[in-house]
């Protein structure tokens, strides 16, 4: 079989700083695709200047399938896909992965926000860990959407992104101002894209007591799929992320991810008091996370390296249970994001 050579034109973003990073980053997502996904159907993946522009390249054996473009034109940093001839690049359309609009996304601008682009990378690499990996693309023919939840997940842009590809999402977060400014944000966005939805917020009780709110939210992508029944389904939860298995039914999520706070201008929650270690919070939280996973699922934690060492947090997710995905492309994720902070990503699988 002839060998085809490809080159990925990687997504410019607007902070000059991850700019810089999306190569080497957008080189390891896609070996990790690779790798779990893709059966290792590429090779020779490096990252090239062509024309003075980054490009990932790599060859397949034979053309690509529809499916394996499909999964390629998830990747964060994909912008353009071109089959290569020589000096010649032939356009080759990419098939996103868009149930509702990306600008669910894109919208919301507040300070601390993490980069939409590396919070659909650190969903992506989790999700293809777990053992329905190869089911993102997979939209209606799944005998039933992907379970996202994240823990931390501030003002929801992971549970965003998770809706966006058609995803279930849930999460929790102690900052009564997040789950305020969540609310009011979900429910503008649905009213004004005239999607059919419900969205509510709850009181949590146990034993009487309160606990907690909840926001509920389902929406379908358009009127015909709310008719159908095809909608997918939101919830925040307001309350300390340390108390996560009393909201949540055991073996419940295909992909936990938690984009940790950076200790630097944020700091960590847990017990209802400020840490400024992430190592902490995933200690004080992990024994609530872990029973949430479906066997074979996945964990997916990013931090800031300068206030936590990696060999730490891998020790801790071990010690949970899981098996951390620690060698090749998975070390690939480290990267500046300011003078303070280096974030990196660990991965860890639910023994199946």
């Amino acid at each position: 079989m002839v060998a085809t050579s490809w080159a990925l034109l990687v997504r410019p973003s607007a902070n000059r700083v991850y700019s810089a990073a999306a190569p080497h980053l957008t080189e390891s997502e896609t070996a990790v695709l690779n790798a779990c996904v893709l059966g290792h159907r590429l090779s020779d993946l490096t990252t090239e200047t062509l024309g003075g522009v980054d490009y990932l390249t790599f060859t397949s054996e034979g053309e690509l399938t529809e499916r394996e473009i499909a999964h390629l034109s998830t990747l964060s940093g994909a912008f353009a896909l071109f089959r290569r001839s020589g000096t010649s690049l032939e356009p080759v359309e990419l098939d996103g992965l868009q149930h509702l609009d990306e600008d669910l996304l894109t919208i919301q601008k507040y300070v601390g926000k993490t980069n939409e682009l590396f919070t659909r990378l650190l969903l992506n690499v989790t999700v293809w860990a777990s053992g329905v990996g190869g089911d993102l693309v997979a939209g209606a023919s799944r005998e039933r959407p992907i379970r996202v939840l994240d823990p931390l997940c501030g003002r929801g842009s992971t549970l965003h992104q998770a809706l966006v590809y058609g995803c279930d999402a849930d999460g929790l977060d102690v900052d009564a101002k997040s789950f305020d400014a969540h609310e009011a944000f979900l429910k503008t966005w649905l009213r004004r894209k005239r999607l059919k939805h419900e969205a509510e917020v709850i009181p949590v009780r146990r034993e009487g007591e309160r606990i907690g709110r909840r926001l509920e939210v389902k929406v379908g992508a358009d009127k015909e799929a709310w008719k159908a029944g095809d909608v997918r389904r939101l919830g925040f939860v307001h309350a300390d992320t340390t108390r996560a298995a009393e909201f949540f039914r055991p073996a419940s999520f295909d992909a936990l991810v938690a984009d940790a706070p950076y200790g630097v201008q944020h700091g960590a929650r847990a017990e209802g008091r400020l840490d400024r270690s992430p190592l902490a919070l995933l200690e004080a939280a992990l024994p609530g996370w872990v029973p949430l996973l479906r066997p074979g699922a996945a964990l997916g934690i990013s931090w800031n390296t300068h206030v936590a060492e990696r060999a730490q947090a891998v020790r801790l997710l071990e010690e949970a249970g899981l098996e951390p995905l620690d060698d090749g492309p998975w070390r690939g994720f480290l990267h500046r994001v300011d003078q303070a902070i280096e974030r990196d990503i660990v991965v860890a699988r639910r023994p199946a």
